[in-house]
């Protein structure tokens, strides 16, 4: 990330952002910019370069944040008009703080899918920020890390921060061809970042390639990863025959055969596996998974508070959450820990799993707007994968497999909780395998 000033300054990267970021093709990404304050910090990224001080990992780049995140003097809206007339935020979120200390620009916060609480990143009170990837059909960017994934797309920024409780930094980052890397939970805290589910919310960033992913890792966790490409011959790939090949665009299902086909080409082996178990994530989750249940915990008093202002579509997911009991709650932890350890014995001896990150490319926007039954299934398909690298609490990415004309298409690489270095490498050696012509 360090050569991008070997172009430009950071004032002339922040002022042209700032200038992209009123351009029809970003409307309803941002819900605030911070022009005046970015352009002051860009100024003094430049000064303290020039003058040959110590520079922080993200020095003077311009970065986004999803709207979900603590910014202090700031309310915290998260994708509803709920939260309107909430105290602001007394302090930054912890990884904002981190971004600042590495000397990040904060550019503005991004829009996003309401509490996070959506895979498809529709948003019926800010808009919903247009997919870049196709400039004559309006397409969903994904979400609900939706607004973060287009200001990276359009090159507003060299990151946006997300959060991903079931996929909402892998899933926008595969429908718009971007990196998304969902790491192992623990390690970046996840203070200041306003909850859905405590279980299963992870901090992260969506970037254009694996290196920044890793950058930006390293700042939010300050535990980088400092991984080298591996050298695939031997790795062991596992491709899990239930779910996550269920239901795959024709689109999806030729790229993520063209992928397979040059990861094995290196000597890597691909190995098929029943992997059956995933297919008892639904059934272990009743009656809601934890999204609903601790999702309508963190939030009753604003549901209860302006039911009216809230989509129905999320407001009828969190209802699920509403009478689920304490043992009910318990029970979800115990069976979840016995799945986890269940999948890690059948995965030994494999270094990552091999799967598409999502089983569609970018819907078209206006049909998932309108019906109800269309924008439900869609929601289903794009959570699925993702969601189950989630539940086992392991680490992911998302890399673009697509070829040049095709609508984006991401593979997602994915291991067990405490694999990032491995994966990290594993990772950097796929990157350019997928994009070779």
């Amino acid at each position: 990330m360090s050569d991008t000033f070997s172009h430009t300054t950071s004032e002339a990267w922040v002022t042209r952002s700032l200038q992209l970021a009123h351009s029809e093709a970003a409307q309803h990404v941002f819900t605030h910019l911070f022009a005046d304050q970015a352009l002051a910090q860009a100024r003094a990224a430049d000064a303290a370069r020039q003058a040959g001080g110590p520079l922080g990992a993200l020095h003077g780049m311009p970065i986004t944040l999803k709207d979900n995140y603590d910014l202090a003097g700031h309310t915290t809206m998260a994708g509803t008009v709920v939260c309107e007339g909430d105290p602001p935020a007394a302090r930054d979120a912890v990884a904002v703080t981190r971004l600042r200390q590495a000397g990040a620009v904060i550019v503005g916060k991004t829009n996003m899918s309401e509490f996070a609480f959506s895979g498809v990143g529709i948003n019926p009170h800010y808009g919903t920020p247009r997919n870049p990837c196709d400039a004559v059909v309006a397409r969903v960017p994904g979400g609900s890390s939706s607004g973060a994934a287009v200001s990276v797309a359009l090159g507003l920024a060299v990151a946006g921060l997300g959060s991903d409780t079931g996929g909402s930094i892998r899933i926008p980052a595969a429908l718009c061809g971007l990196v998304g890397f969902k790491s192992t939970q623990s390690r970046i805290p996840l203070q200041g970042v306003m909850e859905l589910s405590r279980t299963l919310d992870t901090v992260g960033a969506i970037t254009r390639t694996v290196r920044d992913s890793l950058v930006v890792e390293g700042v939010l966790s300050q535990q980088p990863l400092l991984a080298q490409a591996a050298d695939l011959r031997g790795v062991r790939f596992a491709v899990p025959q239930t779910l996550f090949l269920d239901e795959l665009d024709p689109a999806v299902a030729q790229a993520f055969a063209r992928a397979l086909t040059r990861i094995s080409a290196t000597g890597a082996q691909v190995v098929e596996l029943p992997l059956s178990a995933f297919s008892d994530i639904a059934a272990r989750s009743q009656p809601g998974g934890f999204s609903p249940v601790e999702g309508f915990a963190a939030h009753h008093a604003r549901l209860a508070r302006a039911p009216e202002r809230i989509d129905p579509r999320v407001a009828a997911r969190m209802a699920l959450g509403e009478g689920v009991s304490a043992v009910d709650y318990l029970s979800l932890h115990n069976r979840r820990h016995e799945w986890i350890s269940h999948i890690e014995a059948e995965l030994q001896g494999f270094d990552a799993m091999l799967s598409p990150t999502v089983a569609l490319v970018a819907p078209e926007l206006a049909p998932l707007v309108a019906d109800d039954t269309a924008f439900f299934k869609a929601n289903r398909l794009l959570l699925r994968n993702p969601s189950a690298i989630n539940y086992l609490d392991g680490c992911a990415f998302s890399l673009p497999c697509q070829a040049d004309g095709e609508l984006p298409v991401g593979l997602m690489v994915s291991s067990l909780r405490g694999h990032d270095a491995r994966l990290a490498a594993i990772a950097l050696a796929l990157e350019p395998l997928l994009v070779a012509a």
